[in-house]
């Protein structure tokens, strides 16, 4: 198990969909274990097989001192909202105000095939949309209103880490998102 380089906003693998797990085996235990060990060393509380180059249904997340993965999420979303700030490990020291889902019901697999349910509201339930999101090539700031939008491509364009001066390159975050990384 080790800490893998997290893909910045830029790299095509972030807005690429990726593809479910059908073999629960040595090697997904393994990647399970690379996702956890890079989220926690980032720090975050979320992160996605793509973020780390592997086009898989796969994401762990820690929140609220508890640490979980999910393997071809589904999820149910509640009719009422959230509305809060939301930040990512691809897009490192950027948050701006996100809506989402109140409360999530999450179904899926855990890393040997047993099927789980997490059931999550708040912050529980923002990192789980988060992170499938990420499942589907979907990135934070692809939901934010026009004018956030607009500031958020602005700032990820002047940051120190963004290539999109130029053409867009794939680099390692070499920021520390402090626990606000999804």
């Amino acid at each position: 198990m080790s800490v893998q380089p997290i893909r910045l906003f830029g790299d095509p693998v972030l807005t690429t969909k990726a593809v479910p797990v059908v073999d629960f085996d040595a090697e997904l235990r393994r990647l399970v274990a690379d996702l956890a060990d890079t989220m926690q060393a980032a720090p975050g509380s979320g992160l996605a097989a793509p973020q780390i180059g592997v086009g898989l249904r796969v994401f762990t997340y820690h929140v609220d001192g508890e640490l979980g993965h999910l393997v071809n999420p589904e999820l149910t979303l509640s009719d009422d909202e959230q509305f809060g700030p939301e930040g990512c490990l691809s897009i490192p020291g950027l948050t701006f105000d996100c809506r989402r889902a109140q409360s999530v019901i999450a179904r899926g697999f855990n890393m040997y095939g047993d099927p789980v349910v997490i059931e999550g509201s708040e912050y529980l339930a923002r990192a789980i949309q988060h992170e499938t999101d990420h499942l589907d090539g979907i990135l934070f700031i692809d939901r934010l209103d026009t004018a956030t939008r607009k500031q958020a491509m602005k700032a990820i364009r002047e940051a120190e880490w963004s290539g999109l001066s130029g053409p867009p390159q794939i680099k390692v975050s070499p920021h520390p998102m402090n626990g606000f990384g999804l």
